[in-house]
C-alpha cells in the first residue's frame, strides 16, 4: 500500500510521498501543495482532525477544489483551506476519491482482446462506470517509431479518443472486443446523470490535466446513452452473486485499476482468493506491490515507482502510466 493511502502513516509522511512520488511529474500544483502541507503545522493540524482514512492528500485537494479552491501557489492555498475548512471537511467526510478516468481503458484494451469469446465484464470499484465502455471509444496507439494505430468502435468513430504511448510488444488488436454484458461494484456508485456526481468526478482530475476534464465530459456522454448496473456494496461480499448473473457463453473478466489499495490486506487476500475459485479471468492495474505476488514475478525493476502493474490471472504482462497514458508490454 503507497504510504498516501495508508491510514496508519503519520499525516506529513502521507503528504511528503505523494509530493514525491505520485504527484511529481504529474501535477506541479499537487505536488507544491503536498510538500507545503507536509511541513505545515497548522494546515497538518486541520487535517488530522478527519478519520485517518480520510486524509489522504487526493482526497482532501479533491474536496476543496470542489468547494472553491484555486490551483496556485502553496501560499495561496494555506490562506484558503482555514478559511474554507468546515466546507471541504464535509465534503471529506461524504466522499471518497472515485476518479473514474476513461483513458484507463487504453491500457486494460490489449488484454481483453486478447481473450477468447464474447466478453462479460465486472468492474470492481467502478465509481461511475465509465471504464466498463472501452468498446465504445475510440483509441490511438503511438508507438516506438512514432506511427499511429488507430481503432474505432464498430458503428464509427467515438467521440473520446484515448491517446496511449506503447513500448515493447503489445499486441494490439485489429478491431474492439465484442463486450456482450457489463456492470460493477461500488462502496458509492456515483451516477453519470446527476451533476453534483460529475462535478465531483472533475474535481477529482488533477489541475493541469485539461485533456482528461474534456474527456470525462465526452465520456459521460458516452454513458448516459447506455447506462451501466453499479451495485452498491463491498466488492468481497458482492462479487460471487454479480458474476452468476453473467450470461452463459461469455468469457467473465473481472477487472480494477486503483482500487485494492483501499482494502485492508486481509480483505486483499480474501479478493484474490475468491478469483481462484470463481469462473473469471482476472485483470488487475495496480500501483507495486498491492497485488500479492505480482511485483516479484516482475523479471525487471519497474523504472517508475509511480508505475502501475498490469496483471492476467496474477501474471505482470504490461507497466502503465495510472492514468493510461502509456503502456509498456513485458516481453
Amino acid at each position: 500500500m503507497r504510504r498516501s493511502t495508508d491510514p496508519r502513516a503519520s499525516t506529513p509522511d502521507r503528504y511528503r510521498e505523494f509530493a514525491e512520488v505520485e504527484a511529481r511529474g504529474l501535477s506541479a500544483c499537487y505536488e507544491e501543495w503536498a510538500a507545503g502541507v507536509a511541513r505545515d503545522p497548522t494546515v497538518l493540524a486541520l487535517i488530522d482532525r478527519l478519520p485517518a482514512a480520510k486524509r489522504q492528500p487526493n482526497l482532501v485537494f479533491s474536496a476543496a477544489r470542489f468547494c472553491g479552491a484555486h490551483a496556485g501557489p502553496y501560499s495561496g492555498f494555506a490562506r484558503w483551506l482555514p478559511a474554507h475548512w468546515a466546507d471541504v471537511e464535509a465534503v471529506c467526510l461524504t466522499h471518497a476519491t472515485q476518479t473514474n478516468e476513461a483513458g484507463r481503458c487504453a491500457a486494460l484494451l490489449p488484454a481483453l482482446a486478447s481473450l477468447g469469446g464474447p466478453l462479460a465484464l465486472i468492474e470492481v470499484g467502478a465509481s461511475a462506470g465509465l471504464c466498463l465502455h472501452p468498446d465504445r471509444y475510440s483509441y490511438r496507439y503511438i508507438t516506438e517509431g512514432g506511427a499511429d494505430r488507430m481503432l474505432h468502435p464498430v458503428d464509427g468513430p467515438s467521440t473520446v479518443v484515448l491517446d496511449c504511448a506503447v513500448f515493447g510488444p503489445v499486441p494490439i488488436p485489429g478491431q474492439l472486443p465484442e463486450v456482450v454484458w457489463r456492470a460493477g461494484i461500488d462502496l458509492n456508485p456515483l451516477d453519470v446523470t446527476s451533476a453534483s456526481d460529475v462535478d465531483w468526478l472533475d474535481a477529482l482530475i488533477w489541475p493541469e490535466h485539461d485533456d482528461r476534464r474534456a474527456r470525462l465530459r465526452a465520456a459521460v456522454d458516452v454513458a448516459r446513452r447506455q447506462p451501466v448496473e453499479i451495485v452498491r456494496g463491498d466488492l468481497n461480499a458482492e462479487l460471487a452473486a454479480l458474476v452468476a448473473r453473467a450470461p452463459s457463453g461469455a468469457t467473465v473478466v473481472v477487472f480494477h485499476t486503483a482500487v485494492l489499495a483501499y482494502l485492508t490486506e486481509t480483505d486483499r487476500d480474501r479478493f484474490a482468493a475468491q478469483l481462484t475459485r470463481l469462473p473469471v479471468r482476472w485483470l488487475a492495474n495496480e500501483g507495486q506491490g498491492v497485488v500479492a505476488g505480482v511485483l516479484e514475478r516482475l523479471a525487471m525493476v519497474p523504472p517508475q515507482s509511480s508505475a502501475f502493474v498490469l496483471a492476467l490471472d496474477g501474471e505482470p504482462i504490461a507497466l502503465t502510466q495510472p492514468h493510461g497514458r502509456s503502456l509498456h508490454w513485458l516481453a
